[in-house]
């Protein structure tokens, strides 16, 4: 069976230069740019997509530290994405982002393990999760 490109032995890959990798999935342009640009500023080298397909069509073999998934996507959600990647092997932590959560959300995050941090993402919440998962992967 062939690995998919996000999975490897190696529990996380460095860029080139050193940079922990994050994975922003966000169909909002406004969104997905301004977290690049925070995750930057901390030290983050990141890759972002507008979709579930094109996370999964990436062809090469770069793998996060960490994924930003957000909840409402096109044609898809944020935890019917993460499903597929788990199907393919891929191991990488998600944060699920997304505005108002339901409670059956919540519950359903919790049972897959995966932290919610709520739209708008004013605070440092974000960046202290994504570090957090960073820091217990190395």
């Amino acid at each position: 069976m062939r690995n998919h490109p996000l999975t490897a032995p190696a529990m996380h890959r460095q860029d080139t230069v050193g940079k922990l990798s994050v994975f922003v999935v966000d169909d909002d342009p406004a969104v997905r740019n301004s977290l690049q640009f925070a995750l930057e500023l901390e030290g983050y080298a990141v890759r972002t997509f507008a979709d579930a397909e094109q996370l999964l069509g990436r062809p090469d073999s770069e793998r996060p530290c960490c994924l930003v998934i957000d909840y409402g996507l096109p044609g898809s959600n944020g935890l019917e994405l993460l499903r597929a990647l788990r199907q393919r092997d891929v191991a990488a932590p998600a944060i699920l982002i997304t505005s108002h959560p339901n409670r059956l959300l919540c519950e359903r995050a919790e049972r897959a393990g995966i932290p919610i941090v709520e739209k708008p993402l004013l605070s440092d919440t974000l960046t202290d999760e994504i570090r957090a998962i960073c820091v217990a992967r190395r």
